[in-house]
C-alpha cells in the first residue's frame, strides 16, 4: 500500500516523491500484480489520463543519457501529455477482448497534436494494443490539419486481425479510480493521473 500511496502522490501531488521512489514503487506494483493476478477491464481506462511520469529502457537510457535518468517527472510547463480511452461496440467473436479507441494529445503552448486511433483489450493478460492511425493538427483551438497518417485507413482496416505481437501495446498492471501505470511494449514504465 505505501507503494500505491506514493505513485497517488507523484500522480496528484505538488510536492512529488523522488524520481528513485517513483521507479521503485512502480516496480513493486508491477511485482505484486504478477503475483495477485489482478485482472482488469478496458471499461477501468475509459477517461482521460494525464502522463506524470515515465522510465526508458537501459538502452534508452543510454541513448538519451542525463535527460532521462533511471525515469522522469514530465513538467507541466513544458507540455501537456494525455491519453483518453473510449469505448467501441464489440463486434461478434470479440468477447474475449474490449474495443475501443485511443487519443494522445501533446499540447504546447497553442499547438495541440492528436493521434488517434484503434485499441484492443485483452483481459486475461491485461494487455491494451492499439495503433495511430489519424493525426489531428489544432491552433489556437481550430483545427488546421486532420487526416489518417502512414497508410492509417488500411492499417486501422487490418488492426483486429494482427496479432498483439505485432502491435504496439501497454501491459498494464496498476489500475485505479485516480491512478493507472503500465510497462509498454518498449520496455518503459509509465504512470498517468486521472484527469
Amino acid at each position: 500500500m505505501e507503494n500505491i500511496s506514493i505513485l497517488e502522490q507523484a500522480a496528484k501531488s505538488n510536492s512529488k516523491p523522488s524520481s528513485n521512489a517513483v521507479v521503485a514503487a512502480l516496480l513493486e506494483a508491477e511485482k505484486s500484480a504478477k503475483k495477485t493476478k489482478n485482472r482488469y477491464s478496458f471499461e477501468q481506462l475509459i477517461g482521460n489520463w494525464q502522463l506524470c511520469f515515465i522510465t526508458g529502457t537501459k538502452k534508452t537510457r543510454q541513448k538519451a543519457g542525463i535527460v532521462l535518468g533511471a525515469g522522469r517527472y514530465i513538467p507541466e510547463w513544458i507540455a501537456k501529455i494525455q491519453i483518453a480511452y473510449s469505448a467501441a461496440p464489440v463486434a461478434e467473436g470479440e468477447e474475449n477482448r474490449e474495443i475501443g479507441r485511443v487519443e494522445n494529445s501533446v499540447q504546447v503552448g497553442a499547438i495541440v497534436l492528436t493521434l488517434s486511433g484503434p485499441t484492443k483489450f485483452l483481459v486475461n493478460k491485461n494487455i491494451l494494443a492499439f495503433d495511430f492511425t489519424r493525426i489531428t493538427v489544432k491552433l489556437l483551438g481550430k483545427t488546421v490539419y486532420q487526416g489518417f497518417i502512414r497508410g492509417g485507413e488500411a492499417r486501422e482496416a487490418d488492426f483486429f486481425s494482427l496479432s498483439v505481437g505485432k502491435q504496439a501495446f501497454f501491459a498494464y498492471f496498476l489500475v485505479q479510480d485516480g491512478i493507472i501505470a503500465a510497462r509498454g511494449r518498449g520496455g518503459g514504465l509509465a504512470l498517468w493521473g486521472r484527469v
